[in-house]
């Protein structure tokens, strides 16, 4: 496994496995890698043949006040996940090798519809943030494939929907989230809990369950059961961001007659922000 820093580097020896008729897949992440980013590596691996992981903290996605200083940075550990997981080729850019003009006077890309409302609404920019790296990173692997987690089930669907209005041809692949044996879901920040907050986290997805079980009996007053599933996460001692019972597909508020769902959530513990979701068929 090789790693490369630069946009010259990477395009070399890119050009090289593209002359011998190697596909390529490409997980782009910003390090501090878990077994569920090792899970997307695996899965690019098995529908490509070159396996390229770019690690990069993307300072655009982050908002004031949100942990770009503080997030960890652990590029040997990294690696040696990577080589043990069949990656073939890192790309770890630095800030001036993607932004060498600076954010200030940098092209963006705005996702409309999916990217607002849900991290949307309470992140504003991040999403501009995610479709303006991600299409660079697409344009500079050039990947047959990209492989992102469901657990950014709006991520996803941004990235989906970027990749369609903009005609690039990559096969974008969803992954199913990875779970603690608690049903926590795996996520770098995680590692900012306390051992109390630890314990706590789990209610998540067990609220995620609750309500996917009471929609499974019929019931459909969508806003009762999302301000029951806020109520359950303050009880437990999280601070609610949202909680919305969404159309699969849109992402807008579900309707009776929609058969698709997804339930969408963001909470937050002590000063951790966690996400999840769950899908089920009606």
């Amino acid at each position: 496994m090789r790693t490369v820093h630069s946009l010259k580097e990477l395009r070399t020896i890119l050009r090289g496995y593209r002359q011998q008729g190697k596909t390529i897949g490409l997980v782009p992440t910003m390090g501090n890698l878990h077994e569920g980013h090792i899970s997307l590596v695996r899965k690019a691996a098995e529908a490509s043949d070159i396996v390229v992981t770019s690690i990069f903290v993307n300072p655009m996605q982050f908002g004031a006040n949100e942990d770009l200083d503080t997030y960890p940075r652990t590029l040997v550990e990294d690696q040696e996940k990577l080589a043990a997981a069949g990656n073939t080729l890192v790309f770890a850019p630095g800030v001036e090798e993607i932004y060498p003009q600076g954010l200030a006077n940098q092209t963006k890309v705005v996702v409309p519809e999916v990217s607002e409302g849900h991290c949307g609404a309470s992140r504003p920019g991040h999403f501009e943030g995610v479709a303006t790296v991600v299409t660079m990173l697409f344009n500079m692997v050039q990947p047959d494939i990209a492989v992102f987690g469901e657990k950014d089930f709006q991520q996803l669907a941004v990235i989906r929907k970027l990749a369609r209005d903009l005609m690039i041809p990559v096969e974008v692949i969803g992954a199913p989230t990875v779970r603690e044996d608690d049903g926590l879901a795996k996520s770098s920040r995680n590692g900012y809990l306390s051992e109390q907050e630890r314990g706590i986290a789990p209610v998540v997805f067990r609220t995620l369950r609750h309500t996917a079980d009471q929609l499974a009996q019929g019931r459909t007053d969508y806003s009762i059961l999302e301000q029951e599933a806020r109520d359950a996460l303050s009880e437990a001692g999280l601070r609610p961001d949202y909680f919305n019972i969404v159309n699969s597909l849109t992402l807008k508020p579900a309707s009776k007659d929609d058969r698709e769902l997804t339930l969408l959530v963001a909470a937050f513990l002590g000063t951790t922000r966690l996400i999840d979701n769950l899908s089920i068929t009606r």
